[in-house]
């Protein structure tokens, strides 16, 4: 099993907007792939970790499934719609994947 990270940085004042597209993408547009709420959580930085990171973390199989869902998202309208709609709240460029193995 892995875990596959997906980050950004909310500019100041706007976490309250991205985590809540963060959920809306989650419920709606996540569940599409297979990314179920028992698969997927969503983080905030607190203490040691920047207040504005915004985290999604993903339960994978493998590398496969992740690129499936990948190709699957892009196929998706709604994905599409949605970035365009986070994206006056993100600070622009701070967007990355980091993948884990689950080693327990």
């Amino acid at each position: 099993m892995m875990i596959a990270r997906w980050s950004i940085e909310a500019k100041f004042g706007h976490k309250p907007e991205v985590l809540d597209q963060m959920r809306h993408w989650m419920s709606e547009i996540g569940a599409q792939v297979g990314w179920t709420p028992d698969r997927v959580r969503l983080l905030n930085g607190s203490i040691g970790a920047l207040e504005s990171t915004v985290q999604s973390e993903i339960r994978i199989k493998d590398l496969a499934e992740l690129g499936a869902a990948w190709d699957k998202l892009a196929k998706i309208d709604s994905h599409k719609s949605w970035s365009k709609n986070l994206e006056p709240h993100v600070v622009s460029g701070t967007q990355r994947w980091e993948i884990f193995r689950v080693v327990e």
